[in-house]
């Protein structure tokens, strides 16, 4: 399962590094450490804590930008049938979900606790994901 820097996992849940590090003293997120000895929280467990948040009253609306929207976050949910897959991300205070073929999906290998990119244009949700492909 992938594991995620402390930096890496803030930016996908849309907090500080200083809160996410508060929320490991506090328990809120248990951690690991990677292979250089730092800090990491895995993937499935950044998954549970996205689900949790709920975005602010307070927060500001979401300002005007283009047609072609990119929200980096956090593979929540993957529901698959015959032929369709459902996946569900949470990119800071916003979900998005996308319907895509199970195919896609199979081929993006998508599971909870990976981080992808839902990219919006008009009403159809593109996800990619971050970095090369091997």
């Amino acid at each position: 399962m992938p594991q995620f820097r402390i930096a890496e996992a803030a930016r996908l849940l849309g907090v500080s590094d200083d809160s996410l590090r508060r929320w490991v003293e506090k328990g809120r997120l248990t951690y690991t450490q990677d292979g250089s000895g730092r800090m990491a929280i895995d993937g499935v467990e950044l998954a549970r804590v996205a689900r949790e948040l709920v975005p602010s009253e307070a927060a500001l609306p979401a300002p005007y930008e283009s047609a072609r929207n990119h929200f980096p976050g956090i593979v929540t949910s993957v529901r698959k049938d015959g032929v369709m897959a459902q996946v569900e991300i949470q990119a800071g205070p916003h979900r998005v979900v996308s319907l895509m073929s199970r195919e896609a999906a199979e081929e993006l290998d998508m599971q909870v606790g990976v981080a992808a990119i839902a990219s919006i244009k008009a009403t159809n949700v593109v996800v990619d994901l971050p970095g090369e492909r091997a």
